[in-house]
């Protein structure tokens, strides 16, 4: 089914999970449990328990926490497409980029689920190498941010690793640079946010997972996108496989531009945009991001029944 506005599927990363999450479709379809057997046994981690049962710390580790979520919306693309929904653009948040390649086309399920296992264990181990954590700065511009990042250059690692909105950014670093960055950004009237991560994730001190997982994605086919998708380091869209390849090793330790993303949709003029997997993290951050006079519907999908109601909306 092919809506006559344009479309985006949009797909959450890490932050996005909760106990519970994925219970209908599991309950209710064997595809789901299919898939989220195949998820199992490819990362070798109970993900239906945890994902169901818990304990929240154990399914928020970024080892289990990345097939995971992966497993869960790509459970929520398929019911959506087995609804007949085809959407114009793709893009992932984060991890959620993987969920993205694999709806696109360029990595197979099976490939999708080995990458986000590989990545999970290799951030974790630079994590536990280099311990660091992120922090959100509200009511500040990047411009703004960065220009006091530079202010606190010389005590420790700190970096602007998300751009979610025009005033959400993200920092990651280590938490003596990260406490003299809070300082600053509130001396410029920011407020600033501890957020429950196991590590610093897009900034220099995972950077050290990029070459072995390189290696790892070398291994595996890297196909054209069959439907647009659009690349966190970037921004923008990209077509070639070996180019895509090249994004993806470096997005690890990269700023998320999820800001230039949304503005791409924009100029695109998408109108109806779909948050595909547990949560509506991404659905809260395009209410900041879209003006109130863009026309657009905002949908949600993680449930079966709301899987009808995007069918009867569209």
């Amino acid at each position: 089914m092919a809506s006559q506005k344009k479309t985006a599927v949009l797909f959450p990363g890490q932050g996005s999970q909760f106990v519970g999450m994925g219970k209908d479709f599991l309950e209710s379809s064997s595809e789901a449990r299919d898939l989220m057997a195949k998820a199992e046994s490819i990362s070798g981690f109970p993900l239906e328990r945890l994902c169901l049962e818990g304990p929240m710390e154990e399914l928020t580790q970024t080892i289990n926490l990345q097939p995971a979520i992966t497993a869960m919306n790509l459970i929520c693309w398929q019911a959506m497409t087995r609804a007949g929904i085809r959407p114009d653009y793709i893009a992932g948040h984060s991890l959620g980029e993987y969920s993205g390649l694999c709806a696109a086309g360029v990595l197979s399920a099976d490939d999708t689920l080995a990458l986000v296992t590989e990545r999970g264990k290799l951030m974790e181990r630079e994590a536990n190498k280099n311990p660091g954590g992120m922090r959100a700065v509200l009511g500040l511009t990047l411009s703004e941010v960065l220009k006091g990042l530079a202010g606190v250059s010389g005590k420790g690692v700190v970096t602007a690793a998300n751009h979610n909105s025009e005033k959400q950014i993200v920092l990651s670093g280590d938490e003596a640079a990260l406490d003299a960055a809070a300082e600053k950004m509130e001396d410029q009237g920011g407020r600033v946010i501890s957020l429950k991560v196991s590590g610093a994730w897009h900034s220099a001190l995972v950077e050290g997972a990029v070459p072995d997982f390189t290696a790892a994605m070398r291994q595996v086919a890297f196909r054209a996108p069959e439907i647009p998708l659009l690349f966190n380091v970037t921004g923008e869209e990209e077509r070639g496989p070996d180019a895509i390849r090249s994004i993806m090793a470096r997005q690890i330790a990269s700023m998320v531009k999820w800001h230039d993303i949304i503005n791409t949709f924009m100029a695109q003029e998408v109108r109806v945009f779909i948050e595909v997997g547990p949560k509506t993290v991404l659905t809260g951050l395009l209410k900041k991001i879209l003006p109130k006079e863009y026309e657009c519907s905002l949908f949600q999908v993680d449930t079966p029944e709301k899987i009808e109601k995007l069918v009867q909306g569209m």
